[in-house]
């Protein structure tokens, strides 16, 4: 489903910022006007119409929350939050670029200046994690010690914890969950000032993560979920596999092999395989820069799994993967999939994870036709959230009261 671009990295990048709108994150006039002065595939051309976007829209929080206008103020700062990130999205050239780190901090400070003018401003914490600590945002319903039915959520390959508020936490709120947005190692904050890559042993991540989340006033121990998103999908349910105390657990989208999303000829294989990295490293850098999205894949992956060469990464990937513990998994699961996803379509990631599975299941697949094929159903976030509530109260017996 084309968007906005014919390069098919830069659509879909466009088409997520824009499917924010619908919890504040974006404006689609402003979306629509940016693209038109993007060049298809140019990077530089994106990061400042972008980041010009960003700065015009924080000058219009800045003055409204001068002015005393708070819900002006929330509505300019969250837009520029997620415009910030937009802009810095493509810069991959060096992993400590001085203008992506700029543009990310600045996303994360316009995402905490909105927060603080929510009607209930989420607490900011930090989850003791091995030597360190990991952070996230608490959301909750109210002040009141209810036991609550609760969300613990990560995103993937490329997410941060103020997504979190897009993907899930708005939306948790108004059905009268809490939630528990984090970062984990590889991820946003944590890999750009912690320097801590992913690790496969997703569950020594999530396990503190619940202890953590147990602890917090106004949790339901016996209604606590996980929601893993993008590679978060294969994450969250390897945890799953281990940590039972979670009621449900929720791939979103479902992904069973990091080494399979990998296409190479067969012959770079061989050679990666065969240790003939000499051979295969310009090979896979000349694919690589034939494409937008392949670029940037690689060379967030490189960075993201602390890889040193392409070669090296195609060796760490196949740890990534559930064949070995998705029979462990006990919590009721919802596996979803959409049929065009850029990343996965074709690779039968969900038909796998859902086969493999021995606890209660659903399989849940978003179509083109109704506007949610794209990857984690981006520009449709209203009926992800839709299939996600509904399962919840259905298969979990959780909170069924709407907020009105």
């Amino acid at each position: 489903m084309k968007f906005l671009f014919d390069d098919p990295a830069f659509d879909y990048q466009a088409l997520r910022t824009a499917g924010y709108a619908d919890d504040g994150g974006a404006q689609l006039g402003e979306v629509v006007a940016v693209a038109a002065q993007i060049p298809d595939g140019d990077t530089e051309a994106w990061r400042h119409a972008w980041a010009t976007l960003a700065e015009r829209v924080h000058l219009l929080g800045t003055a409204a929350r001068t002015e005393g206008r708070t819900v002006d103020a929330r509505s300019a700062l969250l837009r520029a939050h997620n415009y910030y990130r937009t802009a810095e999205f493509f810069q991959r050239e060096q992993q400590r670029d001085p203008e992506a780190l700029r543009l990310m901090r600045l996303s994360r400070e316009t995402f905490a200046d909105a927060a603080e003018l929510m009607d209930r401003p989420p607490e900011f914490v930090r989850i003791p994690y091995e030597d360190t600590s990991l952070p996230a945002y608490f959301y909750r319903v109210d002040d009141s010690a209810e036991p609550r039915p609760t969300i613990i959520h990560h995103g993937g390959l490329d997410s941060t914890v103020e997504e979190g508020w897009f993907f899930v936490a708005a939306a948790a709120l108004a059905r009268g969950y809490n939630c528990l947005c984090f970062e984990g190692p590889g991820q946003g904050s944590v890999l750009r000032e912690q320097g801590l890559v992913f690790r496969p042993d997703w569950e020594t991540v999530v396990t503190p993560v619940v202890d953590f989340a147990l602890s917090l006033p106004g949790v339901d121990p016996g209604r606590l979920m996980l929601v893993g998103t993008s590679l978060g999908g294969l994450l969250a349910v390897r945890a799953a596999a281990f940590e039972h105390r979670l009621a449900g657990c929720v791939a979103h989208d479902a992904v069973w092999q990091l080494g399979d999303v990998v296409w190479l000829p067969p012959f770079v294989m061989e050679w990666v395989e065969r240790g003939c990295d000499e051979f295969a490293n310009p090979v896979m850098w000349g694919i690589a820069a034939q494409q937008t999205f392949t670029r940037w894949l690689l060379r967030q992956t490189l960075w993201t799994f602390g890889a040193d060469t392409p070669a090296q990464l195609l060796r760490l990937l196949p740890a990534f993967g559930l064949s070995e513990v998705i029979g462990q998994v006990r919590c009721p699961m919802l596996v979803l999939d959409a049929e065009e996803d850029l990343f996965f379509a074709g690779l039968e990631h969900a038909k796998k994870v859902y086969t493999g599975l021995n606890s209660p299941k659903t399989l849940h697949v978003f179509t083109a036709d109704e506007g949610g094929g794209a990857h984690c159903h981006s520009g449709a976030m209203r009926l992800f959230h839709d299939r996600l509530f509904s399962w919840l109260q259905e298969s979990l017996g959780a909170d069924r009261a709407q907020a009105a």
